[in-house]
Order: C-alpha cells, then sequence, then structure tokens
C-alpha cells in the first residue's frame, strides 16, 4: 500500500506559476489526492488490524488479498483521471467503482479469514456484525449514481465514506486488546 500511495505522489505536480490563480487550477488535483491518500491509508490500518488478528492465512487468504490490491492498485489511476477532469461524470464514476470494487474485495477477505480461521471464536466475535462494511457500498453506489447530476456530490459521497472509516473498524482494535 505504500508504493500505491508513493505512485500517487509522483502524480501530483506543483501549481504552474507562483499565483494564487495558478494554485486554485491545481487545487482539484490537490483534493483529490488528498482524498485518495486518505482512503489508501484507512485501508492500510484497518487491513493491519484485520490481519493482527488472524492466525491462520489459507491460500483462499491469500489470493483474496491479492484482489484487494489490485483494486487499490487502481487508485492511483482514478485519482489522476478525476485530476485532470474532476468537472466530468465518467471519471466521477470511475473513482466511485474503485473504492465500490475495493470495499466489496475487503469484505470478501475478511470471509476467506473467517472461513480460514473457523475455530477463533475471538475472531469469529470480532468479525460479527459490521455495519461500516454493509454501509459502505451504499455510499459508493450513491456516489456513482450521482455523478451524472454532478462529480462534486459523488465526491461528497467519496469524502463521506472516508469519514466512516477514518477511525479504524473498532470491533478488531477492541478485540486486538483483549
Amino acid at each position: 500500500m505504500a508504493v500505491i500511495i508513493t505512485v500517487m505522489a509522483f502524480n501530483v505536480r506543483p501549481p504552474a506559476g507562483e499565483h494564487w490563480s495558478q494554485v486554485t487550477q491545481r487545487l482539484p488535483t490537490l483534493l483529490i489526492y488528498m482524498l485518495s491518500f486518505t482512503v489508501i491509508g484507512i485501508y492500510w490500518n484497518n487491513h493491519h488490524h484485520l490481519l493482527r488478528l488472524t492466525t491462520t492465512i489459507s491460500s483462499g487468504v491469500i489470493w483474496t488479498n491479492l484482489s484487494l490490491l489490485f483494486c487499490l492498485s487502481l487508485v492511483p489511476v482514478v485519482t489522476q483521471w478525476v485530476g485532470e477532469a474532476s468537472n466530468s461524470a465518467f471519471p466521477a464514476v470511475a473513482y466511485g467503482i474503485v473504492p465500490l470494487a475495493s470495499a466489496l474485495t475487503y469484505f470478501a477477505l475478511v470471509r476467506a479469514i473467517l472461513r480460514a480461521n473457523h475455530h477463533d471464536k475471538n475472531l469469529l466475535r470480532a468479525l460479527g456484525h459490521d455495519l461500516k462494511g454493509m454501509v459502505s457500498p451504499v455510499i459508493s453506489l450513491a456516489g456513482i449514481a450521482l455523478a451524472p447530476l454532478s462529480p462534486y456530490l459523488s465526491y461528497a459521497c467519496y469524502a463521506l465514506l472516508s469519514l466512516v472509516w477514518i477511525v479504524p473498524d473498532r470491533r478488531l482494535v477492541r478485540e486486538h486488546r483483549h
């Protein structure tokens, strides 16, 4: 995930000059970079907590984890696209599809971990009810649906999604303490 953040950073360009108008021209790119950096950081944090509780890793867990990393590796691509065309609906839709795919793949990773660790009652209890995991795809779908009306409504949904997850999954943090 650190590599994904590094790739994104390589695509951020400074303003063309020193005047405020040139800074404001780069503002959409900077804002979408900040959102994308936050998204990757959130996944990194929750992924860390999830794997820290996992005692058994199966090939299903490894392949699902690789699928999650693939989805997240698309974040720099859509980030750059939105940075270049922030007023357009289609890049806003694509930007929503990537977190939707990432959320669904993270959900699949949790399920693969549960299958591999079916004997671990603490892990099963910690990963039981997942309200944030169920709400996340709905918020992403709302952002995708709103893109034709206004890409900025989409970006607001994606920012809301980050706010929902900015605090690590408390179920995992709490279970690790026990």
